[in-house]
């Protein structure tokens, strides 16, 4: 344990009840990576900004810099749980512990249907964008796919989310599924500290449409993409596509 304050519960009993587990799948709850054990227990990480788990083959000589936690298997592989900001956390939770009963609707899921994402809206005088980011409501959305599902809406990102007409609220469903799926296919966004349990970067931030393209042209329209900020989050988007 290179950092006490990363891992729940506190360090002796974490390595107690952790060792000697099997792993015996690894799936994901919104933002939270969750590895399945043998015990019936999970080990739910949640990377946060700068996290990053890397898998490292038995007798791998170099270390992952930055390495918070270490994991090492009965093969001699190891994970590391490395972070920078030391912002990420480890936790192993019980079976019967309720941690996912604040995480809203997964969108790549059946259950995230066009009336229930649209019933999610009504009433709310919550910025669409900032609607977007709150977990409790949809899982897993972070701020670069809120901007892209945005932009590819045509949706003004400061529009009241209740107050979305029926097509833009179909539009916008429709996009969240898209953006999704096209970055998980491309493996996740790598634009600062990003990668795969092997090290490598993903390919998303290749397509991005508006994220981080402050000043630079539209790629529908021509017009320059503006910054914004929303309750302290960056905002990128085109004030020509996404009008009110």
């Amino acid at each position: 344990m290179r950092l006490p304050k990363v891992v729940s519960p506190e360090p002796s009993r974490f390595v107690r009840l952790l060792a000697g587990d099997t792993v015996e799948r690894v799936g994901r709850r919104g933002k939270f990576v969750v590895a399945q054990l043998g015990s019936g227990r999970s080990l739910v990480v949640h990377l946060r900004m700068t996290g990053r788990l890397i898998v490292q083959p038995a007798g791998a000589a170099d270390e992952v810099p930055y390495t918070n936690v270490l994991l090492t298997f009965a093969d001699g592989a190891r994970l590391a749980f490395a972070d920078v900001r030391q912002f990420g956390r480890m936790r192993l939770v019980e079976p019967e512990e309720p941690w996912a009963a604040e995480v809203g609707l997964e969108p790549l899921s059946d259950d995230f249907t066009f009336e229930r994402f649209s019933g999610l809206l009504d009433g709310r005088t919550t910025p669409i964008k900032v609607f977007l980011l709150d977990q409790r409501r949809v899982a897993g959305i972070g701020n670069i796919y809120a901007c892209e599902a945005l932009w590819d809406a045509r949706i003004d990102p400061r529009k009241p989310a209740g107050s979305l007409s029926r097509e833009r609220r179909r539009r916008l469903h429709d996009a969240i599924r898209t953006v999704l799926a096209r970055a998980v296919e491309m493996r996740g966004t790598s634009v600062d500290d990003y990668v795969d349990a092997e090290g490598l970067k993903g390919g998303f931030q290749n397509q991005l449409n508006v994220y981080g393209r402050d000043g630079s042209g539209c790629v529908r329209c021509g017009r320059p993409i503006v910054r914004t900020v929303l309750v302290q989050r960056g905002t990128w988007w085109c004030r020509n596509c996404q009008k009110r």
